[in-house]
C-alpha cells in the first residue's frame, strides 16, 4: 500500500516538472522564432530596396502602373500586400525618388529630389545631353522603405511580431539604395 502511494506521488511530481520544463521550452522556442523573424526582416529590407532601385532605374517614371508593379515585385508579390513574415512592411512602404545633381555657387555637387519629372525617357535624355546638372535631368534613382504615415520625412517601419505575446518592438532601417539611372526605359526609335 505504501509503494502505491509513493508511485502516485512520483507521477504527480513528474507531471508538474514536465509542465514547468515545457513552459520554459516553449517560451524559448517562441522567443527564438521572433528573433529569427526580426533578422529575416532586417535582411529583407535591403534586398527589397535593391530590387526596386534596379528596376526603377530602367523604367519610365511617368508610368504609374509600371512603378506599382516594381513595388510589388520588390516585396515578392504579384498583388498589393505585405512582405511574407515581415508585416506590416508592404509594397506601399517602397518609396521611389528620382534625383538630379545640383551644382551650388561654390561648385559643390549634391543630389536633389526632383519635383518635376521629365515627360518621357526621351525628354530626360535630351535634358541630360543639354545640361548634365539641369534640374530636369534624372541622374540617380533612390529607393527607401518608409512608414506610410509620413509622406514628407522617411520614418522607419516598426515590425509586427508573428506572435502577439512576444513583442520585440524592432524598428527596421529605411534601407536606402541609390543607383545610376539606366535610361529610364528609353528605347531609340528606328532610323
Amino acid at each position: 500500500m505504501h509503494a502505491l502511494a509513493t508511485r502516485r506521488k512520483q507521477h504527480g511530481t513528474l507531471a508538474v516538472e514536465f509542465a514547468l520544463v515545457l513552459g520554459v521550452f516553449l517560451l524559448l522556442l517562441f522567443g527564438l522564432m521572433a528573433i529569427a523573424q526580426g533578422l529575416y526582416a532586417s535582411n529583407m529590407v535591403l534586398e527589397v530596396s535593391r530590387r526596386a532601385a534596379v528596376a526603377a532605374a530602367k523604367t519610365d517614371p511617368a508610368d504609374a502602373m509600371a512603378l506599382q508593379q516594381i513595388r510589388q515585385d520588390a516585396v515578392f508579390r504579384n498583388s498589393p500586400g505585405p512582405l511574407l513574415f515581415a508585416a506590416p512592411l508592404s509594397d506601399a512602404h517602397v518609396r521611389i525618388d528620382y534625383l538630379s545633381i545640383a551644382r551650388s555657387a561654390d561648385g559643390s555637387l549634391s543630389l536633389q529630389p526632383m519635383v518635376l519629372l521629365p515627360a518621357s525617357p526621351a525628354a530626360n535624355r535630351v535634358a541630360c545631353t543639354t545640361d548634365l546638372y539641369s534640374a530636369q535631368c534624372v541622374q540617380f534613382v533612390r529607393v527607401r522603405l518608409c512608414d506610410v504615415a509620413d509622406l514628407v520625412v522617411c520614418q522607419p517601419v516598426t515590425l509586427d511580431s508573428i506572435f502577439p505575446w512576444v513583442q520585440l518592438n524592432l524598428t527596421l532601417t529605411t534601407a536606402t539604395t541609390i543607383v545610376k539611372a539606366d535610361g529610364l526605359g528609353y528605347v531609340a526609335s528606328p532610323p
